[in-house]
């Protein structure tokens, strides 16, 4: 077992925090570093269906399908298949993703994850090393967003059938998968991944706080059921805006709560007569629950993501110190994973109240936030991970050729202006309005007010002020779109059109 010390040490290392923090339901795992919304997707496909192929190979089966293609062009052409200039033109020409400017001068290959071989090939969040696997992030939000594990698992298994390509999918998924499965890496199939259930939070939990993982899953099986009645790109771009904001909410939620524990372990610390909140179900509401907005559209995104980042960070290294100085007490809780848990850890520091200051442990803390000043403020490590993953996955694409920038659709974020230190704003991109405006609606019939899409925004912690909405540049995307019956006087009274109503 780690110790204090080692924890003191090296306070970022995740095998150094506190095993309870670590195995905590409100845990980040894995720790997210810089991803785009195709790195995320790549990567799914990966974890549903490719098993046995890590992250880390990616770049080099990459480099080896480069070195076929390569090949190719010198063989004659095999029997009943595309030619090979023909071959590369796909590659190259239909399947190809964009390289952003800082990419310009490598050699790799970036495919548009539109089947699942594509994933086999691209779509690493780095290039050498080790990458982190956002793939297993979002197996872990089905996971925490499932009502049950049987729902999960059930989940799991029809996302796989939905990324597979199927019969009724359109002529050109299917006619591409037939030429990329023939090149496909020996020993790799595609087929379905088992789950790995992690603990579960409670019923009562999952049932009672609002958090974002859990509106995902259900907008999940929504984009699921849109599939039939659209091209398999324009339903992976759907898939791919749902996963960006499902993903970074999810993160930027469990940072939120990271630090209202923190505060409420700071207010135990201190004998605040309110610090132990009355039973789970103050906690579900005080602490767990989506309580705020932590975007808001239209205002600069980075600055609020880098505060909730920052904050979070304070929060991780002062909870780990009070679980270590419980540990030499012997106090420590030996898990928190539920609300109850939660109630209990805070009265714990509540009664060792006066032995943890004997200990010093706000004075540690105090010394580690001094001496760990740059990782908090988002300067380095992993407080610089959390601000790239949030602001790059949610961000439109800056590609390196100025006519392929409407190649990204899906975003939430774009640059408001062409200076390069432009700040980045809350705005929906076209697919990304179409795949919210059907997760608000799917489940009910006919039309319903604009302010149904506030609230349903709202569960991944985006701010929707509905007043001006007419004039406003989400206003006249849903009327570009033909998602609104318009109205110029309607305002909030605005009723919204089911983009893929028969």
């Amino acid at each position: 077992m780690m110790s204090e010390q080692e924890f003191l040490s090296s306070p970022w290392k995740r095998e150094h925090s506190h095993p309870a923090f670590n195995d905590s339901s409100f845990s980040i795992r894995p720790a997210p570093e810089f991803s785009t919304g195709e790195v995320v997707l790549s990567s799914l496909y990966r974890a549903a269906g490719f098993d046995g192929v890590s992250e880390k190979q990616v770049p080099s089966l990459g480099n080896d399908f480069r070195k076929a293609l390569d090949k190719e062009r010198r063989r004659q052409r095999p029997a009943g298949r595309l030619s090979p200039e023909a071959w590369r033109t796909v590659v190259d020409r239909l399947v190809q993703s964009p390289k952003v400017s800082k990419q310009s001068s490598k050699r790799f290959l970036s495919l548009s994850p539109v089947i699942p071989d594509t994933a086999l090939y691209a779509g690493a969040a780095r290039l050498s090393g080790n990458p982190w696997n956002p793939g297993q992030l979002i197996r872990h939000i089905i996971t925490l967003g499932s009502p049950t594990p049987t729902f999960a698992e059930r989940t799991w298994a029809e996302l796989h059938e939905a990324l597979s390509v199927a019969a009724d999918d359109d002529v050109w998924a299917r006619w591409l998968q037939t030429e990329f499965e023939p090149r496909r890496p020996e020993g790799v199939h595609w087929q379905p991944t088992r789950l790995q259930l992690s603990d579960p939070l409670p019923e009562a939990d999952r049932r009672e706080i609002a958090y974002p993982s859990k509106q995902f899953t259900t907008d999940l099986l929504g984009v699921m059921g849109a599939k039939s009645a659209m091209t398999r790109r324009q339903w992976i771009t759907l898939i791919e805006a749902l996963l960006r904001i499902g993903s970074v909410s999810h993160v930027l939620w469990l940072c939120d709560v990271t630090d209202r524990l923190w505060r409420a372990v700071r207010a135990a610390l201190e004998g605040r007569a309110d610090a132990v909140l009355d039973g789970p179900g103050a906690i579900r509401s005080e602490i767990l629950s989506v309580r705020r907005r932590m975007l808001s559209f239209g205002n600069p995104a980075v600055p609020a993501i880098r505060d909730l980042a920052s904050r979070y960070l304070s929060a991780r290294l002062g909870i780990n110190c009070v679980l270590w100085a419980l540990e030499n007490l012997e106090a420590a809780p030996k898990q928190l994973a539920s609300s109850h848990d939660i109630h209990g850890f805070l009265a714990t520091i509540s009664s060792n109240a006066e032995a943890l200051k004997r200990r010093g442990v706000i004075g540690t803390f105090n010394d580690l936030q001094d001496r760990e000043v740059r990782t908090i403020c988002c300067k380095k490590g992993v407080g610089a991970n959390l601000l790239e993953f949030s602001q790059y996955t949610l961000g439109q694409r800056q590609t390196m050729e100025q006519a392929l920038r409407g190649y990204d659709q899906g975003y939430f974020l774009r640059k408001k202006g062409d200076a390069r230190n432009a700040p980045w704003v809350l705005s929906l991109g076209p697919a990304a309005v179409l795949a919210m405006v059907h997760c608000c609606l799917h489940a009910v019939e006919g039309p319903r007010s604009v302010q149904r899409l506030a609230l349903h925004l709202g569960a991944y912690g985006i701010e929707f002020d509905l007043h001006g909405v007419n004039d406003s540049t989400l206003g006249r995307q849903l009327r570009m779109l033909g998602l609104v019956l318009d109205s110029p006087d309607a305002e909030s009274g605005m009723l919204l059109v089911p983009p893929f109503a028969a």
